[in-house]
């Protein structure tokens, strides 16, 4: 086992985590790496395909595995799919990891995301869909992480600096 991350980026689609998590990387000395294209490049297919073909709940089991693996191996910056919370086993491998929660308004998602058909959870009505996720979820991405971060209306630079600065984490000099 190494040591784990260094840091454990959460948040829903579109709230920045493989950008800043890459930001985060680099200012840090640090590998970065993200469950989500994990998951893409053992399967060979993007994940909207593989919920369409195989479905979610297949989707899920596959990311409980991408973030288990990626927990026990990594030692740089992490960022997990939105959903990764979800599993109770993977909320517990998160404890005491230095996890923050890149948190959005519904705005900034619109915004940022556009709320489009590519993201396999908010292909009908997705405003409302956003917002139902958003519920369900909110209260398990504060559970796991150590510093909330909001992200509306700040560049990805500053996301990233406002994170090293919750997780009291140095700069690479």
């Amino acid at each position: 086992m190494t040591g784990g991350p260094l840091v454990v980026l959460v948040g829903p689609m579109g709230s920045g985590k493989s950008t800043v998590g890459a930001l985060l990387a680099a200012k840090l000395g640090a590998p970065y790496r993200d469950t989500d294209a994990d998951i893409v490049a053992a399967e060979g297919r993007e994940i909207s395909d593989i919920f369409v073909e195989d479905g979610e709940e297949h989707f899920r089991a596959l990311e409980r595995a991408a973030v288990a693996t990626a927990v026990a191996e990594h030692e740089g910056v992490l960022a997990l799919g939105g959903g990764a919370v979800l599993d109770d086993g993977t909320r517990a491998l998160l404890a005491g990891l230095p996890v923050a929660y890149l948190s959005m308004d519904v705005e900034e998602a619109v915004r940022r995301v556009g709320l489009n058909t590519a993201r396999p959870l908010l292909a009908v009505n997705p405003r409302r869909q956003w917002r139902e996720l958003m519920d369900a979820r909110r209260h398990l991405y504060t559970e796991v992480a150590r510093a909330v971060v909001a992200t509306d209306d700040r560049t990805p630079e500053e996301v990233a600096d406002a994170v090293l600065s919750a997780l009291d984490l140095k700069k690479d000099a």
